[in-house]
């Protein structure tokens, strides 16, 4: 290739470049290592941070039973190696396994359509800013202050990008819930959305049907966010909500350090050609037998990509099928009785703790730790073998000293007691 180049060397090949641009020495990285010695590595560092160790940090991210069905169906073949199914007449499979997905969602949310997935709940949160942005013509967006600090962060670069305003409204500071109050006098007619979480940030169930009424009052839409997939096994589904989005990680998929996970999007019918990504319909074959195609693909690639609703142009099919796997096998009573279990655990461990808030709540909750900063507390926990809680002093400065707790189905009694002996 130097020949051809007319080179006699790399160093002339590089001749053009500055002086201070070129390495000289070697790259300061280790030599290479066999295949067996590479794993035994990456076994030792995963032995470092804790595999397996019993945890008690929720805060968007929970530790659930993964039924050994997930990964029996989703590493067949047809579902791993598929593409996108463009071609209907050789995508049945991955088309029934989303269009039940979809099905799945609007059980769970009690709203009328669903896509086919989102990347992730927080990106699914500004994709609804849109769609109300889209549908009412305004371009202020409520959010409260106790949904995700990170969801709302994805919501602020979006809306900086796309000269959006975003504002903030408070939580009430003895219930842990909306501050209605604060809502009302902030919403006007220039309101496209007000974006609220149930159960919050703080692990508290909010009253939606009154968020509802206040929004609607001035024209503008309830946007109803969720973190925690299992709290809709149990909680009244959100139908006061024009449109809801939230996070299916609890739905088999592993904490993988962040993701990747699946996010939905979810909203009423009058809706649905605002609804970004794709959507999977029902439709007859020529021979009049049950099939499926993708429909209303308002995606910029596709023919009419004037008509575009977003630049979200794919979904997260296999890790959106481990969560439809994961609803086949609990079903409805599986999971409100996992609902339920959550909810039983919680309980117990909140029992004797100094909480602050006094609203309901599904698995997760706020603690005040004392004498002891929350560091403090999870460095003793995790000298005992424990993962503890997320400190809300890092992205709710007024809440210092307060540490968010999470109990899933997959908590024990004996590890819990350790919780509280730890925080009393």
């Amino acid at each position: 290739m130097l020949a051809v180049c007319g080179l006699e060397s790399l160093d002339q090949l590089y001749d053009h470049l500055p002086e201070d641009t070129l390495l000289k020495r070697g790259l300061a990285i280790p030599p290479g290592l066999s295949e067996y010695e590479i794993t035994d590595y990456f076994n030792a560092r995963g032995r470092e941070s804790g595999p397996g160790l019993p945890s008690f940090l929720g805060a968007g991210v929970y530790r659930h039973y993964r039924p050994v069905l997930c990964d029996v169906v989703v590493s067949r073949g047809e579902f791993l190696t598929s593409y996108t199914p463009y071609q209907a007449e050789i995508a049945q499979g991955t088309l029934t396994t989303i269009f039940e997905f979809q099905s799945m969602v609007c059980q769970l949310t009690g709203m009328e359509v669903a896509n086919a997935s989102m990347y992730d709940g927080s990106t699914a949160v500004p994709e609804a800013a849109m769609m109300a942005l889209r549908i009412t013509g305004r371009d202020r967006f409520l959010v409260a202050r106790s949904v995700h600090p990170e969801y709302r962060e994805v919501l602020d670069t979006n809306a900086r990008n796309s000269r959006l305003h975003v504002e903030t409204f408070g939580y009430d500071a003895s219930t842990g819930a909306l501050d209605l109050t604060d809502l009302e006098a902030k919403v006007d007619d220039k309101t496209a959305c007000v974006i609220v979480q149930s159960p919050n940030f703080f692990g508290v169930i909010e009253n939606l049907k009154t968020a509802a009424e206040i929004a609607h009052k001035y024209g503008a839409l309830l946007v109803m966010v969720f973190t925690e997939a299992v709290s809709l096994g149990l909680l009244e589904p959100p139908r006061e909500a024009d449109i809801v989005v939230g996070e299916m990680q609890s739905f088999a998929i592993s904490p993988s350090y962040g993701g990747p996970f699946a996010g939905i999007i979810a909203t009423k019918e009058k809706y649905i050609r605002q609804i970004p990504g794709r959507l999977v319909g029902e439709t007859k074959d020529a021979d009049g037998n049950r099939a499926f195609c993708l429909t209303l693909s308002t995606r910029e690639q596709h023919i009419r990509r004037e008509k575009a609703t977003s630049n979200i142009c794919t979904n997260q099919a296999l890790i959106a099928l481990m969560a439809t796997v994961f609803m086949s096998v609990y079903g409805k009573e599986g999971l409100r009785e996992l609902a339920l279990q959550n909810v039983a655990k919680a309980r117990y461990l909140s029992e004797g703790l100094a909480l602050p808030f006094s609203g309901r709540f599904f698995n997760e909750f706020v603690v005040k730790t004392g004498a002891k900063t929350p560091t403090e507390i999870n460095q003793s926990l995790l000298e005992r073998g424990v993962v503890g809680g997320y400190d809300l002093g890092k992205a709710y400065p007024e809440m210092e000293g307060c540490l968010l707790l999470c109990a899933t189905e997959m908590a024990k009694r004996g590890e819990m007691d350790m919780v509280k002996e730890a925080l009393r």
